[in-house]
């Protein structure tokens, strides 16, 4: 983990009149993080793969810049998921390990499987935003091929697929997309 020498930022800011992630928040967390990665035997202040996936900053003024940060938490989450992998291993097997998986992916696959167009919910709110069908059924092309042919795809294009933005029905619901996506990253993370 990088360490920030005192007075120096951990990260390059955005301009004073524009919102970047509060860095004191950012600091807060990274200094956490480390300090239980760093612990001898990491019992209080458990922080997961799952806990840096979802971790969100306010808005600042001249805050920490945003992909930075990002990026430094995508590597953060990897080295997290790696270390809970290496420890389901250790203490109960690899058999353990790539039953998990078996089951994670099991489930993923399962609505992968589903017809174009039919993968995801529809917003009952005509107004509310949704995401684009085919955006989201192209990824989910992906995956499917990811996980069943072997086809090369980094955990990256996962975390930054970004979808044109659809009204109502016509796009599927947003919430259900992104806790499907958060499970397909979970598992990536704990295989390569």
């Amino acid at each position: 983990m990088h360490v920030a020498r005192p007075g120096s930022s951990p990260f390059a800011r955005v301009g004073r009149t524009e919102f970047g992630y509060n860095t004191r928040q950012v600091d807060k967390f990274l200094t956490k993080a480390r300090g239980y990665y760093n612990a001898e035997s990491p019992d209080s202040d458990t922080i997961t793969s799952k806990d840096v996936r979802a971790m969100a900053f306010d808005p600042a003024r001249g805050g920490y810049e945003p992909q930075a940060v990002d990026a430094a938490l995508d590597r953060l989450e990897d080295v997290f998921a790696l270390r809970e992998r290496d420890h389901l291993i250790r203490t109960e097997g690899e058999d353990a390990w790539l039953r998990q998986i078996g089951r994670s992916a099991a489930v993923l696959r399962n609505r992968l499987h589903r017809p174009a167009g039919e993968r995801f919910r529809r917003p009952d709110s005509k107004n509310a935003p949704s995401y684009d069908v085919e955006d989201v059924d192209r990824l989910c092309d992906e995956l499917l091929r990811y996980l069943e042919q072997e086809v090369p795809l980094s955990v990256d294009v996962v975390r930054r697929a970004v979808f044109r933005e659809a009204r109502g029905a016509e796009g599927y619901e947003e919430n259900q997309v992104d806790v499907f996506l958060d499970r397909v990253v979970e598992l990536m993370a704990g295989i390569d």
